[in-house]
C-alpha cells in the first residue's frame, strides 16, 4: 500500500519529541491530529509503532527499526525539495545546528546576527548539547565540534578562530590567601574547581610548555557538569572558592574586569578550532548551504 510522506513526517516527529504534546508544539500542529496520524499509520501497516501511556510515548522495537531507516531518507527528500530554494531569489527554511555550549558561548553569537540579518528567510534553531550524538538522528542538518570528537564520515570545515586555549585562572582574594602555583604540579595544594562529562567522566587538567606535557587531577569542594553549569563555576572561581580551568575566551572578560587572575600562563595548552560538520549529500538544503558560504568568509583574529 502507498504510505503518506506526511504521515511518516508525523511519526518521525512524534518518535523524536517523545509524546504528541511535544510534536506538536514543535511542528505547529495539534497533538489531536498528530495522534490521529499515528493511527492511520499503524493501521495501514498492520504494527504497532509507538508505546503510549500516560507519562510518555516511546517507539516499539518496530517503530525504532523504522525511525533508523526513516530519519535519512526523509532528511533526502527534504533536501532534494529544497533545490527550488535555488531559483529563488533568497534561501528560505529551518537550519538546526547540534553545538557544544561553548560554541554557541564563544562562536555563534560572532555568526548568527550578521547571518539572520542577510538571509531574513532563514529560522535558524540553535541546540546547545555537550554530548555526542548522532546529529541525523536527532534531527539537526550539521553541528559543530572539536577534531577529536567529530564523527566519522562527515564532511569538515574550519569555522571560529583556528587555535585556541584552556587558561587557568583564580580570585585574587584567593591566591593571595593560598599562594600562586608555579608549576601544574603544584595545584595538588590548591582547591580545583572540575568539570564533570555527561558520561560521568572526569576532565583531566592537561599542560604543556617546551614540549614538556603535564597531566594533573586536582581536587576541589565544586563539581559542575560540562556544558549548561560552567557558569556556576566561572562565579565561586570569582567568589574566591577555586581556582578553574576553562577556555581563555570564556575567562578573558574576567582578566580584564581583574575579577581573576590567570595562573601559570606559560603552561597553558594551545589546539586546533572547531569544525561545522555535517553529511556528505549531494543535495545540501538551501540553508546549510548558505551558512556554509557565509562562515567561510568571516575572518577571525
Amino acid at each position: 500500500m502507498a504510505t503518506d510522506l506526511g504521515d511518516l513526517a508525523a511519526f518521525v516527529a512524534v518518535a523524536r519529541a517523545g509524546g504528541f504534546r511535544e510534536a506538536a508544539r514543535a511542528s505547529g500542529s495539534s497533538a489531536s491530529s498528530l495522534s490521529e496520524t499515528i493511527r492511520r499509520l499503524e493501521t495501514g501497516l498492520g504494527v504497532r509503532l509507538l508505546n503510549r501511556t500516560t507519562r510518555s510515548v516511546a517507539p516499539t522495537e518496530a517503530g525504532a527499526r523504522l525511525l533508523e531507516r526513516l530519519g535519512p531518507a526523509l532528511g533526502e527528500v527534504e533536501a532534494a525539495l529544497d533545490v527550488v530554494n535555488g531559483f529563488r531569489d533568497r534561501p528560505a527554511g529551518t537550519l538546526r545546528l547540534n553545538v557544544p555550549v561553548v560554541a554557541a558561548r564563544l562562536i555563534l553569537p560572532r555568526i548568527v546576527p550578521p547571518f539572520l540579518a542577510a538571509f531574513p528567510d532563514i529560522r535558524l534553531e540553535v541546540i546547545a548539547d555537550d554530548a555526542l550524538v548522532d546529529v541525523l538522528a536527532v534531527g539537526c542538518d550539521a553541528g559543530i565540534r572539536y577534531g577529536e570528537l567529530l564523527e566519522q564520515d562527515m564532511i569538515a570545515i574550519p569555522i571560529g578562530p583556528r587555535e585556541q586555549s584552556f587558561a587557568l585562572a583564580a580570585s585574587p582574594a584567593y591566591l593571595d590567601q593560598r599562594g600562586r602555583p608555579a608549576h601544574p604540579r603544584d595545584l595538588l595544594d590548591h582547591a580545583c574547581l572540575r568539570g564533570r562529562f555527561a558520561s560521568g567522566a572526569m576532565t583531566v587538567w592537561e599542560f604543556e610548555r617546551d614540549g614538556e606535557v603535564v597531566k594533573v587531577d586536582p581536587t576541589g569542594p565544586l563539581i559542575v557538569r560540562i556544558g549548561g553549569a560552567i557558569d556556576l563555576a566561572v562565579d565561586a572561581a570569582v567568589a574566591g572558592c577555586g581556582i578553574i580551568s576553562l577556555f581563555e575566551d570564556w575567562l578573558r572578560p574576567y582578566f580584564d574586569s581583574g575579577a581573576l587572575e590567570p595562573v601559570i600562563e606559560p603552561w597553558w595548552q594551545r589546539f586546533s578550532g572547531p569544525f561545522l560538520y555535517y553529511p556528505g549529500r549531494r543535495l545540501l538544503p538551501a540553508p546549510l548551504r548558505a551558512f556554509i558560504d557565509f562562515t567561510s568568509t568571516m575572518r577571525w583574529g
